[in-house]
């Protein structure tokens, strides 16, 4: 409803939704009743931005997953007999998930391709990015493709390319306009996911780790990287064991590498040729 663009009958937000139409009419009462300025017309209805709190998804921030993983351990460790807690917690729970937090700050400049190509994940449709400037081929053209994901901080958006029939990453800021087609997608099973690791490091694969980690090991490993703090086992109050896949070497090689008298690699080859190499090249 903040799309000054688009706008939808009451219908079409039930439908959108998954929910009643006696329920939208419910949630218009509200937004009312705060502030917001509901405007009609032609059977539609928007929210207008002159209202007070007006806010487009551009201007929204969201939590990364490892800083809602965070605030919802502060919340947990507050005590349970204060009254204000249960209703500080609903309000963040239903406006963040934290199994799977989006980690958006979107530019004004570029929120309309944001948001249609969102529209466009959501309908499972495919869209032509038009106008595309690859920076690899050095040219201009128009890509159809299924979309499937937005990187980190919506730079970059995972794409299924009909034409090289293989997923690709395509930048958002190159996008002149996005096109939505009335094609349904036809390739879901070919389509990858972005997995970012607890070391904040992205991609489509990920390659096993195991470490056997000292007492200061670990208890560095949870400060400084806080998701990894599920994935510890510990065996003894001085031997802990830490496993978990990784999207990239880089990330947890370098805290490998910074307490190397603190860590045994257990797994894999693959990790202990990687740290060799960085071992080799090193100036020091």
């Amino acid at each position: 409803m903040t799309d000054q663009k688009r706008h939808y009958t009451i219908e079409e937000l039930s439908t959108t939704l998954e929910i009643s139409s006696r329920s939208i009419y419910r949630y218009i009462d509200t937004f009312e009743s705060v502030g917001f300025i509901i405007k009609r017309g032609g059977g539609k209805i928007w929210l207008a931005k002159e209202s007070g709190h007006f806010r487009t998804i551009a201007d929204l921030v969201y939590f990364t997953e490892e800083e809602a993983y965070i605030i919802k351990r502060a919340i947990e460790s507050l005590d349970i007999s204060n009254p204000v807690l249960n209703g500080i917690k609903s309000k963040l729970y239903s406006l963040y998930d934290f199994g799977k937090v989006a980690d958006i700050v979107v530019n004004k400049n570029i929120s309309k391709v944001v948001n249609t190509i969102l529209d466009a994940i959501a309908n499972e449709k495919q869209v032509i990015l038009k106008s595309y400037s690859s920076s690899h081929s050095g040219s201009v053209s128009d890509r159809l493709v299924e979309p499937i994901q937005f990187g980190l901080n919506m730079v970059d958006v995972l794409c299924y390319e009909i034409s090289s029939a293989s997923c690709k990453t395509f930048k958002v800021q190159r996008v002149a306009e996005v096109v939505i087609t009335d094609k349904d997608w036809q390739y879901a099973s070919r389509h990858k996911r972005i997995i970012t690791d607890s070391f904040r490091f992205s991609g489509l694969d990920t390659y096993p780790i195991k470490l056997k980690l000292s007492m200061l090991a670990s208890n560095l490993l949870k400060e400084e990287y806080p998701l990894c703090g599920d994935k510890i086992l510990k065996v003894n109050d001085n031997e802990y064991i830490y496993e978990e896949p990784v999207c990239s070497f880089e990330g947890v090689g370098r805290f490998v590498l910074g307490l190397c008298n603190e860590i045994e690699v257990l797994e894999s080859a693959d990790f202990v040729e990687f740290l060799n190499k960085k071992r080799e090249g090193s100036r020091f």
